[in-house]
């Protein structure tokens, strides 16, 4: 059978056994990368199955991310029509379908090395819909609504420290105003004790991390560097010879102009001040409701420690 009649076959069955799925996996790999037609066709095994397996659901986000992530050149970089495709397919009813679907959001931003900023936001969305509906299974606990558990919490930890999230490897703005809005919602309720540490590390990360502008390129930027690391015409040769003649650590110059040199320790020191502009915006969060509840004094305890 090919790839396309057992996708085919599993989708009216509204099933597929692990043998089905190591033959849609050999098949699928056989090039060394799934065509397009064959990772619908996996979108649409998943929409029929009622109960994804563990199996399934490993080979779904593995196949459709390594597609989402790495189809086209610069690998790793999303492009604007991989997230377009990916919001279409997982969005077509309305909602995510199941977790299989989420982990696949989740394991994009982990991977990948930067993606569009419809589809980070997008993501977020997912995410933040998940935690306060507590809808859809997952293999490490459930999801529930009014609550923030323990698997909630590790999924927050995951999609807000990703590579190629919102702020990555550290929490941006839109993430931390998030973070607010959850803690508010599941105010009072059986929360895992993970959940207040994601919140006082989250929103503390936003106030005091280092913010760097250069943590993520562009993709038209890493294309664009690619090309040049790959140009070995006679130009690009000269250029290189000459930078090399220019000063002993070339390294250290890039296109003709000498960097200043950077003191991780003082950019680290400097950013851990909350500045008037932060102090402005904690004030209004925590005063919101003209109470301090104990997460966000939990939160003020671990500034005033850490200043």
């Amino acid at each position: 059978m090919q790839f396309a009649d057992i996708a085919r076959q599993a989708a009216a069955d509204g099933a597929i056994s692990a043998d089905e799925i190591l033959a849609l996996r050999r098949m699928g790999w056989s090039d060394g990368s799934m065509r397009s037609d064959e990772v619908s066709a996996i979108f649409d095994v998943n929409d029929a199955l009622a109960e994804p397996t563990a199996e399934w659901s490993d080979f779904f986000v593995e196949a459709v991310g390594e597609y989402v992530i790495n189809g086209a050149e610069p690998r790793g970089y999303v492009s604007e029509d991989a997230a377009g495709w990916l919001i279409e397919r997982v969005d077509r009813d309305g909602e995510l379908k199941s977790m299989t679907e989420l982990e696949l959001l989740v394991r994009v931003l982990e991977r990948g090395l930067n993606v569009p900023q419809r589809l980070k936001s997008y993501i977020l969305q997912q995410i933040e819909q998940a935690v306060l509906t507590g809808s859809g299974p997952t293999r490490n606990g459930e999801l529930v609504a009014g609550s923030v558990n323990a698997t909630e919490a590790a999924l927050l930890r995951r999609v807000l420290f990703a590579p190629a999230g919102d702020g990555p490897a550290g929490i941006s703005c839109v993430e931390a105003e998030m973070l607010f809005r959850l803690k508010d919602a599941a105010l009072g309720a059986d929360n895992a004790p993970e959940w207040k540490r994601m919140f006082v590390q989250g929103v503390a990360n936003y106030l005091q991390g280092v913010a760097s502008r250069t943590a993520q390129i562009s993709r038209e930027q890493a294309l664009e560097l690619e090309t040049f690391v790959a140009d070995d015409s006679t130009h690009v040769t000269r250029f290189l010879g000459r930078m090399v003649q220019s000063a002993p650590d070339a390294f250290g110059v890039v296109f003709g102009k000498k960097q200043p040199a950077l003191d991780p320790l003082a950019e680290l020191t400097e950013a851990e001040k909350i500045d008037a502009g932060e102090q402005q915006w904690l004030d209004s969060h925590v005063e919101a409701d003209g109470a301090i509840d104990e997460y966000e004094q939990a939160l003020i305890t671990f500034l005033a420690k850490e200043a």
